[in-house]
């Protein structure tokens, strides 16, 4: 990615009352590509992103939009945002609201580019509530693209979408990418992060643990998964050399290890009913795990 810089945050505090929000926050967005921020809910996700759309103020430090305050009307023109409290009349058809907020920019996206690269073609004439969970989010995808914007600010879109339909939206953010513009996503889905994010940052308590790369993530936390059926107790999984930690998953364990054949080899000594033995690389859900367990907290 080149080094022109769209977005910043830098050395921010952001206070409510008591409530230590953002902790002298710095990270930056350049141009084109697509940056995940990641976090635990209540790491300050959300204030962060508000204070880049100008929803929010820094309590202190400078957050700034293509070089301007995030409030200014120049600025605000050039993104679109899809947020989950956003709120749109229900009585309005899918067609007006996109004739709406077209007409809110000077120069919009055409409507035919909208509505194909969200889906909506065979519910322009509905009302928004007559539409689905998965329908209303793609509405609110269209409206976020409405002013053909250089950056995207992406807050849990794919929620209520089934898989085929965010794999779909997936594609249509990298076509955006493509013609060098930059999405800011916020996901609890690690596996979209991971499919779509060229850099990754994950903040917590309000500050920034880990940037880079989902490689260079995953690495931070070398090691190996293993899941099977065994007999053998959390206590006795727990007590085996190179184990770090053990989840259940209904019948099932996954044990977080540093290597994984001398950790198979003692789960075989100690159950012969041993089964469904499978043994995977150290994903990013693992990795975000082990950052944001260890993590001091800051703020009441």
């Amino acid at each position: 990615m080149s080094r022109d810089v769209v977005a910043e945050l830098h050395g921010v505090t952001k206070r409510y009352g008591t409530i230590l929000a953002l902790d002298d926050l710095s990270f930056e967005l350049e141009k084109g590509g697509v940056v995940a921020l990641l976090g635990p809910n209540g790491a300050g996700k959300t204030t962060a992103v508000k204070l880049l759309l100008g929803l929010a103020a820094p309590t202190r430090g400078r957050a700034t939009l293509f070089d301007r305050d995030p409030r200014d009307a120049e600025a605000r023109r050039r993104i679109g945002a899809m947020l989950q409290v956003a709120k749109v009349p229900e009585t309005l058809k899918v067609r007006e609201h996109i004739d709406l907020f077209r007409a809110y920019y000077p120069t919009p996206a055409p409507v035919g580019d909208v509505v194909a690269a969200a889906g909506l073609e065979e519910v322009m004439d509905r009302r928004f509530g007559e539409l689905s969970g998965g329908q209303r989010q793609r509405v609110l995808f269209a409206l976020a693209l409405c002013g053909d914007p250089d950056i995207l600010f992406l807050d849990e879109p794919t929620l209520a979408f089934d898989v085929e339909v965010r794999r779909a939206f997936w594609e249509q953010i990298r076509r955006f990418v493509a013609r060098g513009r930059t999405v800011l996503l916020t996901t609890h889905y690690l596996e979209e992060a991971d499919a779509l994010a060229d850099r990754i940052v994950v903040i917590d308590h309000g500050r920034v643990i880990a940037d880079g790369t989902s490689a260079s993530i995953k690495a931070r936390v070398p090691g190996r998964r293993i899941r099977c059926r065994t007999a053998l107790g959390d206590t006795e999984l727990r007590a085996l050399r190179g184990v770090h930690d053990v989840r259940v998953d209904r019948d099932r364990v996954e044990l977080l290890v540093t290597t994984a054949e001398p950790v198979v080899r003692d789960l075989l000594a100690r159950d012969e009913s041993l089964s469904e033995l499978e043994v995977t690389g150290v994903g990013l859900e693992d990795a975000f795990l082990a950052l944001t367990r260890r993590t001091p907290q800051v703020a009441a």
